[in-house]
């Protein structure tokens, strides 16, 4: 993939230390947002100074679109999408709070959108495009206390499954991922480390990104993949 252009979001979260070093690995030329200068300290400690030095950091505030229109701009060419910015929270539908479910929506459902659609810009001119999108089990199984989150990720996979139906012509695939738990740090911390070996691995899921933004997957459109571990 040398030749392509990445935009990897969310590269330097607890999801993105396990994915960024996989989609480096393709060789691909790779642009990864943020937020603050703390956050990309997290991935450095992951990587060898060479592999660091060849992402290209852009600080950008993806719940704005102005700023997600100017990243995607400036980058000039966006061959491949991944999106994997999005937040967590629980709480019952009675007791949560509007700014809290407009929180969740913002993180999770509205940076999809924003990144879909200035990325499909691009796309649609360069006739390619690949687009990965991180749904949730969640989506699919909704859990109590869990509204917001199961609702903002339902989104995301309708909105992927929408995209690849207005682009089956255009050599451009949208798929999305349904993880279940994840293994981050943050994850064992808030619910403790006794299952977290049947929880999904990071690396798991970066290989099944890998395929879908390979050629070998050019025809695979408006999946939706479950990647639920051994939960």
């Amino acid at each position: 993939m040398s030749s392509k252009y990445i935009l990897l979001t969310g590269g330097t979260g607890g999801l993105g230390v396990g994915v960024t070093p996989a989609i480096l690995a393709h060789g691909a030329k790779l642009t990864i947002p943020y937020r603050q200068e703390k956050d990309i300290k997290s991935l450095q400690n992951k990587l060898s100074a060479t592999d660091f030095e060849k992402i290209n950091f852009v600080r950008a505030d993806l719940t704005q679109e102005n700023a997600v229109e100017q990243l995607v701009n400036d980058l000039g060419r966006v061959d491949i999408l991944i999106h994997l910015v999005g937040g967590f929270s629980m709480g019952a539908t009675h007791e949560f709070s509007y700014d809290d479910w407009q929180h969740i929506f913002n993180l999770n459902l509205n940076t999809t959108f924003l990144v879909c659609k200035y990325c499909l810009r691009k796309m649609r001119e360069q006739q390619y495009g690949r687009i990965v999108t991180v749904g949730s089990r969640g989506a699919l199984e909704p859990a109590a206390s869990l509204a917001a989150y199961s609702a903002a990720k339902a989104g995301v996979v309708a909105l992927t499954k929408s995209i690849a139906q207005e682009t089956k012509d255009l050599n451009i695939t949208a798929n999305t991922i349904l993880p279940s738990v994840i293994d981050t740090p943050a994850n064992r911390e808030a619910m403790g480390e006794e299952n977290s070996d049947k929880w999904v691995k990071p690396e798991s899921i970066a290989e099944l990104i890998g395929f879908l933004i390979s050629e070998e997957a050019k025809d695979i459109s408006g999946a939706a993949i479950p990647i639920y571990g051994q939960a």
